[in-house]
């Protein structure tokens, strides 16, 4: 053990010391619960806040991982495919960073344009932002949120599509919601993601993955809507590349290969400020 100059322990050690242990089951908890609540964890962010050394909390993730509740990666871990928080618990995640990025997505949105808006609690704040800001539009959306809070607005109008409802997510999915979009010409889609890679955007739920790829396809450009949690995390469902978007609106610029895979594609990238 390190000591001060004049004898006594430093005092983040005496901290470190004062703070109590959780036992393996607790910890486990508390690593899951910081699951829910965020996209990745780091092993050296856990082994601080846990008072735990990293070894202990790779031993942690490596039994998570067994039991299919985590996905282990380099230096952490993240959500299983496919697993994602509800919409109504991601709405009151990343708040001030969402309505950041929602106040800079509606500046790209000139009037009489006809805009596509998927599902999810970032593309909702950007809704809410379009109908304080924003005038003589028309929105297509298979959102319930989105249409709710948009069609606040009444130079708005609001084309609800068809389809299966899934009453977790508030959105219209399936087959009628896909032959739906096909019918309309649309200059901007706004779409959330699950998670981005130089591999493409992907969603959790593969139903709303599907919908989301044809909107992007009637779009004449397509707005990725994107807090930075959300870089570097695979997910279940694929429905496009890189470069098949053409402007990405985040809280925080991406790095490493993320960031050359937008460069290489031409794809903007807009960083807004809280």
């Amino acid at each position: 053990m390190t000591a001060s100059s004049n004898g006594s322990e430093p005092s983040d050690t005496l901290a470190d010391r004062r703070r109590p242990r959780l036992d393996k089951a607790a910890r486990h908890e508390r690593i899951l619960a910081e699951m829910r609540a965020t996209v990745t964890l780091r092993v050296g962010d856990l082994a601080a806040d846990l008072n735990v050394s990293t070894e202990t909390i790779r031993r942690d993730l490596f039994e998570l991982q067994e039991r299919g509740l985590i996905n282990r990666t380099y230096g952490g871990a993240v959500r299983p495919f496919g697993s994602e928080p509800a919409v109504t618990e991601r709405h009151q995640m990343m708040v001030a960073e969402r309505e950041a990025i929602a106040a800079r997505t509606v500046k790209f949105i000139k009037p009489q344009e006809v805009i596509a808006i998927g599902a999810g609690a970032t593309t909702t704040h950007v809704a809410r932002r379009m109908a304080a800001e924003c005038r003589d539009l028309t929105v297509i959306t298979h959102s319930f949120s989105v249409a709710t809070v948009v069609a606040a607005n009444p130079t708005i109008d609001v084309i609800l599509c068809p389809g299966h409802y899934n009453g977790r997510e508030g959105m219209m999915v399936g087959v009628e919601t896909i032959e739906f979009l096909q019918s309309y010409n649309v200059n901007r889609a706004i779409l959330g993601v699950s998670g981005i890679t130089p591999e493409g955007l992907a969603d959790a739920e593969a139903p709303a993955a599907w919908v989301y790829k044809a909107m992007m396809n009637r779009a004449a450009e397509t707005i990725i809507v994107s807090d930075h949690k959300k870089f570097d995390v695979p997910s279940l469902a694929i429905w496009a590349r890189v470069p098949d978007i053409q402007r990405l609106v985040t809280d925080k610029a991406p790095d490493g290969a993320l960031a050359r895979a937008l460069a290489r594609a031409g794809v903007e990238v807009a960083v807004a400020r809280k």
